[in-house]
């Protein structure tokens, strides 16, 4: 059967991805889903949970509340919370079910402003989608809501895409770190380490740094908004991002965008199997500091510009398999939970992704960032 999962599991849902995306905000995110299901959304899928609070709820849908409609105790449970709560915004987004019974978020969120007096957005999620779509869509109406008209801060960047389902904890200050020491002034870190009142200020930017595709929608809306360019990448390896910096300078003077991640050589010597950027900026990192040619291996949604040739997009399990052995690399570089498809002949090197194995390697993640990238690739 197509698309079934024999031995890998899946990605971390849109759900989890709204609530990794809004987690600091100070806002309360309410997902409307079965009672118990929650700690997959705050727990499982979030690793701040532990030493930082977030308002994240679930809605306790019955199977008598799905059956009969019963979208109003939705409602005054969401208005109850907010005003005990008072967060700065509300979010209300779906599961499964909600799907099935074809429950209007829009209006649901309507009338859940109506009667709280907060702001209220819908995000529609099911379920069903990667945590790329739900935290993309979150970026993109947190920008659209709260970014503001304000004065030009000189080689400001905003850093968009930047969530814990993607990077290990304390990602935010190494890249705000390599900011300042190539002379930018980071404005806003959507969403690690900021907050809704720099959220506010992202319309000062000078240029956008994304580092991973759930951040470029948002990027997209700044451009077309207030004009200010962006470019893709992570500034992983020793060489890669002096590169990197020198492209955002380059994207400052010329307003122009840039898919700088994409500027890998696409052989197959070593195949990064990931999320689009980050891998895409790996294989630029390797190749700058080993001069090694790679190619990326996409299973998650992206934009085919941020892929190189000779990379490819594969969701289906047994394309991932089959992909692996007709080309045989020399090595692969993936989530552990990877190892059981790739053949024995082929070297496996470990890299931990927490929106795929979640907890499992939560120890083993490491830190790319500015960093040599012997130690991870040994």
């Amino acid at each position: 059967m197509k698309n079934v999962s024999r031995i890998i599991p899946c990605y971390a849902a849109d759900t989890s991805g709204v609530c990794s995306a809004l987690y600091e905000l100070g806002g309360m995110t309410v997902v409307h889903d079965a009672s118990g299901c929650n700690s997959t959304y705050s727990t499982h899928d979030e690793p701040r949970w532990v030493d930082m609070k977030s308002n994240i709820y679930i809605s306790a849908l019955t199977e008598l509340d799905a059956i009969m409609g019963n979208d109003e105790k939705l409602i005054n449970d969401a208005v109850s919370a907010g005003h005990d709560k008072a967060p700065e915004f509300i979010t209300v987004c779906g599961s499964p079910m909600p799907m099935m019974t074809g429950v209007d978020f829009d209006a649901v969120a309507h009338e859940i402003q109506s009667k709280s007096g907060i702001r209220t957005f819908p995000l529609h999620t099911n379920g069903t989608h990667s945590y790329i779509n739900g935290a993309s869509e979150a970026f993109l109406e947190i920008v659209r809501e709260y970014a503001q008209p304000c004065d030009r801060v000189e080689n400001g960047v905003n850093v968009l895409g930047l969530t814990p389902l993607d990077f290990p904890l304390g990602a935010d200050k190494h890249i705000k770190k390599w900011l300042g020491d190539n002379g930018f002034e980071c404005i806003c870190t959507l969403a690690m380490g900021d907050s809704l009142e720099n959220v506010k200020k992202m319309a000062s930017a000078a240029v956008s740094l994304v580092v991973s595709y759930s951040g470029l929608a948002a990027a997209q809306l700044l451009k077309d908004r207030y004009g200010i360019p962006f470019v893709v990448g992570v500034p992983y390896g020793l060489e890669f991002p002096y590169d990197l910096a020198g492209a955002m300078l380059v994207s400052i003077e010329s307003r122009e965008d840039s898919f700088y991640c994409a500027a890998h050589g696409g052989s197959n010597d070593i195949v990064i199997i990931g999320e689009s950027v980050s891998a895409a900026s790996l294989a630029c990192a390797i190749e700058a500091d080993r001069n090694v040619k790679c190619s990326v291996l996409s299973p998650l949604p992206t934009d085919a510009r941020i892929l190189a040739d000779g990379d490819s997009e594969l969701y289906a399990e047994e394309d991932i398999e089959r992909y692996i052995s007709q080309r045989m690399p020399a090595a692969v570089i993936a989530d552990p939970l990877y190892k059981y498809i790739v053949p024995k002949k082929v070297k496996f090197i470990n890299l931990p992704h927490f929106a795929f194995s979640g907890r499992c390697y939560q120890k083993h993640m490491k830190n790319m960032i500015c960093c040599d990238l012997k130690e991870i690739l040994r």
